[in-house]
């Protein structure tokens, strides 16, 4: 049997603190390559961790948030979610996320599972959970920084926006890929017991 290829954490030599940028802080590290034995210098974002919420109606209808996004300068269409705070659980994060921007609150949570936004830099987890039954319950509660319209969508909706890249925003496409088929129709399917088709096929 063919040995796998192994890769080993890299010796950290040196650590230094850069500026705090709200959303995130800066550090540098200064690590040695097992592979080549050079120091290199690399920087990571210490960020908080975040949740978002694929938050259903009785009517089994996607609660959806759009807003303005500073990076990709456009109105995107996403789901509620947002940082955890310090000392706060991640659950306890999306309920307060799910009521604040959407109004919406939920007796039925179910986690689902975690993933790294970009591990080559970030430091931090997104949580991903889903909220049944949701209802509209109170008002929004925005920051002064915030400037948010709920909307509902129609599971059909929901694939025709990915389709269409209305809705493209990676951890919102990781989260709803935990509950729903997003793939477009005719697309391949892939079954765990069939070989994988080979390049050209």
């Amino acid at each position: 049997m063919e040995a796998k290829p192994s890769v080993r954490p890299w010796p950290l030599v040196a650590r230094e603190a850069g500026p705090d940028l709200l959303i995130c802080r800066v550090r540098h590290d200064t690590l040695t390559s097992p592979r080549t034995g050079a120091n290199l210098r690399r920087t990571v974002l210490e960020t908080p961790q975040w949740c978002n919420v694929v938050a259903l109606t009785p009517e089994r209808r996607l609660v959806v948030v759009r807003q303005y996004r500073f990076g990709s300068s456009s109105v995107t269409t996403e789901i509620p979610g947002g940082v955890v705070d310090r000392g706060e659980e991640h659950g306890a994060a999306a309920r307060r996320e799910l009521r604040e921007e959407a109004g919406y609150t939920s007796e039925r949570w179910s986690y689902l599972g975690c993933v790294e936004p970009n591990p080559a830099f970030h430091d931090n987890l997104c949580h991903h959970w889903l909220a049944l039954d949701a209802r509209a319950t109170h008002g929004q509660e925005l920051d002064h920084g915030e400037d948010i319209a709920v909307d509902t969508l129609d599971l059909e909706q929901v694939r025709a926006a990915v389709w269409s890249g209305e809705l493209r925003h990676a951890l919102v496409l990781t989260a709803l890929a935990r509950v729903l088929d997003l793939r477009p129709p005719g697309a391949a399917r892939i079954e765990a017991s069939a070989p994988a088709p080979r390049p050209g096929e």
